[in-house]
């Protein structure tokens, strides 16, 4: 298989975007057990609602840092064996691995919060280059779908992980109720089989996927030879300073999405438990069941993701990308916010078809319009920046969400759920307004 240095890449097989895209299948097992979970996990440690985004916050302040550095040095990497990506999808994925195994045991906030830190960093060690991978590996006729098959993997893994306690308890009678200070056995038996199928999933990509020199991608010039004069952090920042418009305008549109997101990881489970379900505390048998059902329905709009994938392209061929992207977020937006006015909690999956929808399209439209204007020798170190985009939102949730939490929300978990669909349906204005497109194609 021959690759010119013009970056006229060949196609690749189904089955090779398949074998290119498992280890994504992975990564979102171990991002979805801890979203789903942790903050049950922190307020069955003792925390009050309006100290849990505080205590996401030492992860995505890591992985601001994390996700270029990581990007930066992917970029410069090459062993003739392990290639230019792969290493850091393997060693992230071994001690996220040995987290998730970790994780049930914590004792203390402190030991949870901490073992969570590690999750997060090392998540994105794994996570980051994968981004870049898919823009090394394919020429610019399959980037829409190497994007949409990772959307797949990321439903999947997400739909399995999120149903993990429901189906512990259901199928396989762990105990959901614990003691203040302890974690469910049906939490605990999840994060286990987290663990198997995070390193199995990337392990397999792994060996089965090969990777072109980084000469080659980068039109001649070796790993480590682009900006000698410049040092990893000064070229960080001449690549944000430089940073195509087009990016920008997405970047923003990244920034009002993903609060949404967090408010729904933050809040989503405990509100079903207590608003939907009527329950009290992690001691209450009816609490319980809310929150396994809270991750049932969790895992539903995964199933939702995966499945809509399948016909994702098609629309955004028809539609265009950034049309798309905005009426899927609306389809999201709705969702969150219509959590309020359930009645039965069969409604919920109504509610979760909607952010499965949106949750399609952000995993890949936002990359897809990307494609073709950034560097292809700093595809990493821009994918880390493009991701500042994530965590600076969730920095500003965990800080100043708990205050909002205690004085203006009242500690009303399911009206922190209709806020984030409120800044979803501002993201999706900004994307039609601000984002210029020829004609996505």
């Amino acid at each position: 298989m021959s690759v010119t240095r013009n970056d006229s890449k060949p196609r690749l097989s189904f089955a090779a975007i398949v074998n290119m895209s498992v280890g994504f299948f992975g990564i979102q097992f171990g991002w979805d057990l801890q979203r789903a979970n942790m903050g049950r996990i922190y307020e069955n440690l003792g925390a009050n609602p309006d100290q849990v985004p505080l205590l996401f916050l030492a992860a995505p302040l890591t992985g601001l840092l994390v996700q270029p550095i990581i990007g930066y040095l992917s970029d410069r990497t090459w062993h003739p064996r392990w290639g230019r990506r792969r290493p850091y999808f393997m060693i992230g994925a071994i001690i996220s691995s040995i987290a998730l195994i970790v994780m049930p045991h914590s004792s203390a906030l402190w030991m949870a919060a901490g073992l969570l830190w590690v999750l997060d960093v090392f998540g994105n060690v794994s996570m980051e280059p994968f981004r870049a991978f898919v823009t090394d590996k394919l020429p610019d006729s399959q980037v829409n779908r190497g994007f949409i098959m990772q959307s797949f993997m990321i439903g999947l893994g997400g739909s399995i992980a999120s149903a993990l306690p429901w189906l512990m308890r259901n199928v396989f009678h762990f105990s959901n109720t614990a003691a203040q200070g302890t974690i469910p056995e049906n939490v605990k038996w999840s994060f286990y089989l987290g663990a198997f199928f995070f390193i199995g999933a990337v392990l397999y990509t792994v060996f089965t996927s090969k990777e072109y020199p980084p000469e080659v991608l980068a039109g001649g010039d070796a790993p480590g030879k682009q900006n000698e004069k410049e040092n990893g952090f000064a070229e960080i920042i001449d690549a944000l300073r430089k940073m195509p418009p087009k990016m920008r305008a997405i970047s923003i549109v990244q920034f009002f999405t993903w609060p949404g997101l967090f408010l729904m990881w933050f809040y989503y489970t405990t509100a079903v438990a207590i608003n939907v379900f009527g329950g009290k505390d992690g001691n209450d048998p009816v609490y319980a069941a809310g929150a396994d059902f809270g991750s049932l329905t969790l895992a539903y709009y995964s199933v939702v993701t995966f499945l809509f994938a399948l016909v994702l392209p098609s629309i955004a061929d028809k539609l265009g990308r950034k049309a798309t992207h905005a009426l899927c977020l609306i389809a999201g937006a709705i969702g969150l916010i219509s959590v309020a006015w359930v009645k039965n909690k069969y409604m919920l999956y109504g509610c979760m078809t909607g952010v499965g929808i949106a949750w399609a399209s952000i995993l890949s439209m936002p990359y897809a319009m990307l494609s073709g204007v950034l560097p292809r020798n700093k595809v990493g170190v821009y994918m880390g920046i493009f991701n500042f985009f994530i965590v600076l939102p969730e920095i500003i949730a965990s800080l100043g969400f708990g205050w909002l939490m205690r004085n203006v929300l009242h500690n009303d978990r399911l009206l922190a759920v209709q806020v984030g669909g409120g800044l979803m349906i501002l993201a999706a204005v900004i994307c039609l307004v601000l984002v210029k497109e020829k004609r996505d194609a």
